[in-house]
């Protein structure tokens, strides 16, 4: 895949660019055995104010994650070693990582693909060859969607569950439930408006914003997920047949 020439445009603007002198916005790791990927993000990321940090292997992206902490992550699926998929189950099963965005970039745009990324907690999915613009915009816009997902939201008591978004923390019974960063905010959605009825797409939405890729399959998978890990609790979500799904606004007699 030739990026030459978005890569001489992504050169072009950062030199041009205006120096505005402030810090960081957050860090971003790119994962890509690609330099050309890995150089064409980088620059774009970096016209953005956002420090960098690099990986070509997924052992090398799942170290860096676990001892930097990243503020979000740039994954492509296909990589030498563990590939991207792999890559960010361990992320999503790490609690020191669990709660960082992801953003596929991959060259793979099968259905398939996409719904196994969102399954697996990737907060968006870009494929090759892709805009440095859009991209930048996509990284702007999960990072607004973080920040937002955790300020202003107070804590929801429902039944035996407890669910303080500020901490993204999940008690039932008094027990810490360790759910994935989409199960979480799935909960929250529907937990702090009993009794309303959310089709999968107002899931989605609530999630990723309306330029997502959305499949049913998705947020079916994830539902699933998060009623094993209610446990017996699990009928608090109640699916409502051919529409999506709401959250009991009185538990069962």
């Amino acid at each position: 895949m030739d990026y030459s020439s978005f890569r001489k445009v992504a050169q072009t603007e950062t030199a041009v660019a205006p120096q505005t002198g402030r810090s960081a916005r957050g860090t971003i790791l790119i994962v890509d055995d690609e330099e050309d990927i890995l150089e064409l993000v980088r620059l774009a990321l970096a016209r953005e104010g956002y420090d960098v940090l690099e990986a070509a292997t997924g052992e090398q992206a799942v170290e860096l994650a676990r001892v930097r902490q990243p503020d979000l992550a740039i994954l492509d699926l296909m990589l030498p070693g563990i590939d991207g998929l792999e890559v960010c189950r361990i992320l999503k099963n790490n609690p020191r990582t669990e709660q960082m965005p992801v953003i596929m970039l991959t060259a793979r745009s099968e259905d398939s693909d996409i719904v196994a990324g969102l399954e697996l907690g990737a907060d968006d999915y870009v494929t090759k060859p892709f805009n440095s613009r859009v991209l930048t915009a996509r990284v702007r816009r999960v990072l607004r969607k973080k920040v937002a997902r955790n300020l202003d939201r107070g804590v929801v008591k429902i039944h035996d569950l407890i669910i303080d978004p500020a901490r993204c923390e999940v008690l039932l019974h008094g027990v810490p439930l360790r759910l994935t960063f989409s199960e979480f905010n799935i909960l929250y959605t529907l937990a702090k408006r009993p009794g309303v009825v959310f089709t999968r797409y107002q899931i989605m939405d609530a999630l990723h914003g309306n330029d997502h890729i959305v499949t049913d399959r998705a947020v079916d998978v994830q539902i699933a997920y998060l009623r094993k890990k209610l446990g017996s609790c699990k009928d608090y979500i109640e699916t409502i047949r051919g529409v999506g799904y709401r959250f009991k606004d009185r538990p069962a007699a």
